[in-house]
């Protein structure tokens, strides 16, 4: 997703292309699915499903959870595509390669990003299950994916104040309020992974204002921005990420809890969308 367009975007991979347009889809958002949330795009009425091997160019999944398919059609009346399935550094990826959904997303034009992940939470009265809107974000993954050369046609420093949107954000209170969703909010600290962390760093990322703790999405919220698409950010609090606790929760567990909760994400996603 390097390559520049005429109109200075990333170039879209002709196969895509041409899976598009026999679709007919012009997607105005596009949703990237983090852990056991895959199931979310089973609300979308699909007219294009591509595995990410067909796309020239677009990195695998290898994650436990996600499926590695791009899914395109209608939800809640909007034009969509869904990313089932996103990449990491545990992977061994570059950040650029981490970022391709965003990217990917920008090329083709979309109007907006929605970012869904399962995320540790480390404030103690939060419970496990419980879905939390990101207000911000920590990186401390110690990577970025504007590294390198400027990719167009975004700033070459692009600025993070108010990385998320306020009005999609508003959207989501509103959702969440509709269909009596109780949604936390507060700051995505993203790190690289794949170990958990240490109880001294989870107490450090508490002094450092982070809220809930993950291996993603903060990469693509840095891409997405340069490139102009507008970000919502919203995460599956998985389990609680504490350095006080007895135990740490496993990969097995979070995947349990986050696909328990993938109905009411996947009403606050349409909620969304449906005021969008």
């Amino acid at each position: 997703m390097s390559q520049a367009g005429p109109d200075g975007r990333p170039a879209v991979p002709a196969p895509l292309a041409e899976a598009l347009a026999g679709a007919g889809l012009r997607p105005r958002f596009a949703l990237v699915l983090g852990s056991g949330l895959g199931g979310v795009a089973d609300q979308i009425e699909r007219t294009l499903e591509l595995p990410y091997a067909e796309i020239p160019g677009f990195p695998r999944s290898t994650a436990p959870g996600h499926r590695g398919r791009l899914l395109g059609g209608t939800w809640a009346g909007q034009p969509i595509l869904a990313f089932q399935g996103r990449f990491h550094l545990y992977e061994g990826y570059t950040a650029q390669q981490v970022a391709s959904p965003a990217r990917l997303a920008a090329a083709l034009g979309c109007e907006a990003l929605l970012l869904t992940n399962a995320c540790g939470g480390l404030r103690p009265e939060w419970v496990p299950g419980e879905l939390m809107l990101h207000r911000d974000f920590i990186n401390l993954t110690g990577a970025n994916p504007l590294t390198g050369p400027n990719l167009p046609p975004g700033p070459r420093f692009p600025v993070m104040f108010g990385a998320y949107d306020p009005d999609l954000a508003e959207l989501a209170r509103l959702a969440a309020q509709r269909e009596e969703i109780p949604l936390r909010e507060g700051v995505y600290l993203g790190i690289a992974g794949p170990s958990y962390a240490s109880r001294a760093e989870l107490a450090a990322y508490q002094r450092l204002g982070g809220d809930a703790i993950g291996m993603s999405t903060v990469l693509e919220v840095i891409a997405a921005r340069q490139a102009g698409l507008r970000v919502l950010g919203l995460s599956t609090v998985t389990d609680l990420a504490l350095p006080e606790a007895e135990r740490h929760a496993d990969e097995a567990e979070v995947l349990r809890v986050a696909a328990l909760a993938a109905e009411r994400m996947s009403a606050l996603l349409r909620g969304v969308l449906a005021r969008a």
